[in-house]
């Protein structure tokens, strides 16, 4: 429950002029000769010290509205017809944005408005340094000399948790991984301490703890410095722990706003009910033994068949006994390898048919590695992996090609992975015409069914991807992963950028699927609430290695590693009376996985705690 004060403070926020105040703001988009209202008339504020959360799916129009607020939504194509956007100033003077000329916008973003984009690598520039981005900002709008710039860089680095901030200054944004290009943008936003935070999906491709210390770090600059926070997600668990107040969106339209107690207590609209339906909450499957579909409303909840389950996993599909991956690191003038980036270091684990294995741990553990490592995508150093008890290091460039029919991967961003020049028919009938499985007049009949299985209408075959929601895309690579039949599906964090409601569907489509055709999945992601919902078993990642591993159940209701439980600790609860983000939060830096040439790996001692719950007990 709010604490007193908490409802003080919300109080005089009413009697206080809002930071930004939005009044009947309408955007318009032409799209092929027609024009498209992303934004239908909404109004809310955001005062001082107050986080307001805009909530609701792709296309509901919440970041055509940071767009607006900055006015890069003309650079996009969109219009701004009605409404006005006002704005108080740093010298309390007011302005509405939509009368600013161009001068004033450049002085006011990323100095008295920053923004935290959601796609890192779209606000970055590839042919500059991370220090060079930093320190832009810096320059225009303080008057800190270039040793002082640096300085402050290094420190936004370190408040962000990046490992080797000194190393990093010096580095592009190609050579970060995802997480460490979002902290970076993260960083940019902060430098000049804005009136106005608007985060716009800001911890989608972070990791758990991660993800916990940044929304610890702008609850702390919200607190020190009175910075108003719009901020844009569509995981009503972080809402629960940000949010002052919560505008829920939907096709352009503003269709309830409330403080974040009655959102969560006392949803009006069916829309906002079904949000909250969609998410899965930590700790909700103790005393099951199977996954179990989410509860979606209006849409049917399949009920897994739990005998025939128990029946099918008894055959072994998948056995990997010593995986150890590296990657060199070359350095000096004549490019000589310098050291071992060591992604995976003796990890051992079996799946069964139909049996689901998770893999989870911070960006860098090692965990996407491995299921590359796993299907050959990457080349291992050493070790076992037996495949319907084939030897997959064994296998030579022919042989591999033949047997990657039985293992498929769903990657990440659907977008990349499929091809944007061939339809959707063409996609799904790939794989089918690459191993040449079926005639030419079976495969019509398959692809209809394949496009049945996803749940997508047979007139999106001629579509391209371009033409589909993030949500269809994903469907449409679940099924060009299972058309060929395989025995193990590698799911890289393949819901992680998706709306909670259409996270929700995809992740029952797989289940169901897994139900249906007895498919065993090695899923990799760091949502430890989705993890606990879809996964038989757990595997928990740290720099390279098994910390624990076991049954959901051992792995979710008994952690015995610091490291695992400190993962549970950091996940945010969707419920606005049990906030565990503070200001105050902190973990320990993540050490670096870069090792000397010549440096001797001890193997890994593992505990049997309880029978089948394995603890490493050396590091």
């Amino acid at each position: 429950m709010a604490a007193t004060g908490d409802i003080l403070s919300m109080n005089n926020l009413e009697t206080k002029k809002p930071v930004v105040s939005i009044n009947d703001l309408q955007v318009k988009f032409k799209s092929d000769g027609e024009t498209v209202i992303a934004v239908n008339k909404i109004s809310f504020n955001v005062h001082a010290g107050e986080t307001v959360c805009l909530v609701g799916e792709s296309g509901s129009g919440k970041s055509v509205t940071s767009l607006s607020l900055m006015r890069l939504v003309e650079f996009g194509g969109g219009e701004i017809t009605n409404g006005s956007l006002v704005l108080e100033r740093n010298n309390k003077q007011v302005k509405n944005l939509v009368e600013a000329d161009a001068s004033t916008m450049r002085s006011i973003r990323g100095n008295e408005v920053g923004m935290i984009f959601q796609e890192p690598m779209t606000s970055l520039n590839p042919v500059f340094t991370i220090e060079r981005q930093l320190t832009d900002g810096l320059r225009l709008h303080t008057n800190l000399s270039g040793g002082e710039t640096r300085e402050k860089a290094l420190q936004l680095l370190k408040e962000v948790r990046i490992p080797d901030p000194e190393k990093r200054l010096r580095q592009y944004p190609h050579e970060l991984s995802g997480g460490m290009r979002q902290r970076v943008v993260i960083a940019m936003a902060m430098a000049c301490r804005p009136r106005l935070l608007i985060a716009d999906e800001p911890t989608t491709a972070l990791d758990v703890t991660i993800q916990a210390e940044i929304l610890a770090l702008i609850n702390r600059l919200k607190h020190e410095t009175g910075m108003a926070v719009l901020f844009i997600t569509h995981d009503m668990a972080v809402v629960a722990q940000m949010a002052d107040r919560v505008v829920v969106m939907y096709r352009g339209d503003m269709i309830e706003e409330a403080p974040v107690e009655k959102i969560f207590s006392e949803p009006k609209e069916d829309y906002t009910k079904a949000l909250l339906a969609a998410v899965p909450q930590l700790g909700e499957m103790a005393g099951t033994s199977e996954p179990r579909p989410l509860d979606i409303p209006g849409h049917e909840t399949l009920q897994k068949n739990q005998t025939k389950n128990l029946t099918a996993r008894q055959e072994t599909v998948l056995e990997v006994q010593n995986l150890i991956t590296r990657f060199p690191v070359y350095g000096g003038v004549f490019r000589r390898k310098v050291a071992n980036v060591h992604a995976v270091e003796n990890v051992s684990f079996s799946i069964k048919k139909g049996e689901t294995m998770a893999l989870v741990g911070e960006s860098g553990c090692g965990k996407s590695t491995c299921g590359r490592s796993i299907l050959r995508l990457v080349e291992p150093v050493s070790g076992q992996i037996l495949l319907n008890n084939q030897n997959i290091l064994a296998l030579n460039s022919h042989e591999l090609r033949k047997t990657r029919r039985d293992m498929q991967m769903i990657f990440q961003d659907p977008f990349a992975s499929l091809n944007p020049y061939m339809t959707l028919r063409d996609q799904i009938a790939e794989p089918l015409k690459n191993f040449g499985l079926v005639s030419k007049s079976e495969i019509e009949d398959i692809i209809c069914d394949m496009l049945r299985k996803v749940e997508l209408p047979l007139g999106f075959l001629k579509r391209f991807p371009h033409e589909l929601s993030g949500g269809q895309r994903q469907r449409v690579a679940i099924a060009r992963a299972i058309v060929v039949n395989p025995s193990l599906v590698v799911a890289d964090e393949a819901v992680s950028a998706l709306d909670v409601s259409v996270q929700a569907q995809v992740l029952n489509l797989m289940m169901a699927l897994q139900d249906q055709l007895g498919l065993s999945y090695l899923f990799i992601s760091h949502d430890m609430a989705v993890v606990e919902r879809v996964s038989h078993k757990v595997g928990v990642m740290y720099l390279g290695r098994l910390v624990e591993h076991g049954s959901r159940a051992q792995i979710f209701e008994n952690p015995q590693h610091e490291y695992t439980k400190s993962l549970m600790a950091a996940v945010p609860i969707a419920d606005p009376k049990q906030r565990n983000i503070s200001g105050d939060i902190s973990f320990k830096p993540i050490p670096s996985p870069v090792f000397p040439v010549d440096q001797v790996i001890e193997s890994p001692i593992y505990k049997e705690v309880e029978t089948g719950h394995w603890v490493l007990t050396n590091k």
